[in-house]
């Protein structure tokens, strides 16, 4: 299961990326982790479902396979923190969001373990990832990326009170144009029923403020909704179809405004 990811080639500058998607975790691994690990309760649940309809407009996907418990893909392989002094988890966790221990007692990966994982399942995911824009860039002259999230509504670990649903990031103006940034937050602002934030708590993680270079043609931006939205944020992490039907229409919305920005930079 090296570097295991799943990809979908579209037909338009396009790139939906799901680097919290995925629940497998290895056999061996598993045994050293705590039952509450286990649970995977940091999964970004469902996300790339509730995306399924992208690659009908011609996107291009990536999702992996494995757990964020076996490494994290949007933290930065040199060790920087994503958000200096906030509390933060890192490329390989050792805790999960409540902080309860992911690990037996004793059995937690040494720093050549980790090196290893990075080697082993990060850099794969990446170098499809950083192959997939080129290539949109070399045919179209620009490439937008999405990285799409989910987390539950309240984590006091991270933020106070409860999330609001629909978290635009565009790591503070430097990884979109503006007007790809403002254009989206558009549709996300007028989305009746929901609450959108830009550039809020979540301002882009490590893949959003790595890829995105405006200036050569590469748009990133990150959407991290409040889980409530389309699922039970409790085990079993139960889909919710009522709530995640009219969800999904927002994000289509959001989704067709990126391709026509897209469109209409392509050469």
């Amino acid at each position: 299961m090296d570097g295991a990811f799943v990809f979908s080639e579209g037909t338009i500058p396009l790139l939906v990326s799901f680097p919290h998607d995925g629940t497998a975790i290895p056999a061996a691994l598993a045994r050293r982790m705590t039952p509450a690990a286990l649970a995977r309760p940091d999964t970004d649940w469902h996300v790339a479902r509730l995306y399924e309809f992208v690659t009908g407009l011609g996107a291009s996907t990536l999702r992996p396979e494995l757990s964020r418990y076996v490494v994290d893909l949007n933290r930065d392989p040199t060790g920087l923190a994503l958000y200096p002094g906030a509390d933060n988890t890192g490329i390989v966790p050792l805790d999960t969001f409540a902080r309860e221990p992911i690990y037996l007692p004793g059995a937690a990966p040494d720093e050549a373990e980790c090196v290893e994982r990075v080697a082993r399942h990060f850099a794969p995911y990446h170098a499809k990832l950083a192959g997939e824009l080129e290539r949109l860039l070399g045919a179209f002259g620009v490439a937008v990326l999405l990285d799409a999230h989910s987390i539950p509504s309240v984590v006091p670990r991270f933020f106070e009170g409860t999330l609001p649903d629909l978290n635009l990031g565009s790591a503070r103006g430097a990884s979109a144009a503006p007007e790809l940034a403002a254009r989206a937050f558009c549709v996300l602002e007028a989305a009746e029923g929901y609450r959108a934030v830009r550039d809020g708590r979540f301002t882009g993680g490590y893949i959003t403020r790595h890829y995105g270079a405006p200036e050569r043609g590469v748009h990133a931006l990150q959407l991290e909704l409040a889980q409530k939205n389309y699922m039970v944020e409790a085990p079993p992490f139960s889909w919710v179809d009522e709530r995640a039907s009219a969800l999904r229409l927002v994000l289509r919305a959001f989704v067709e405004e990126l391709a026509a920005f897209a469109r209409e930079r392509s050469r």
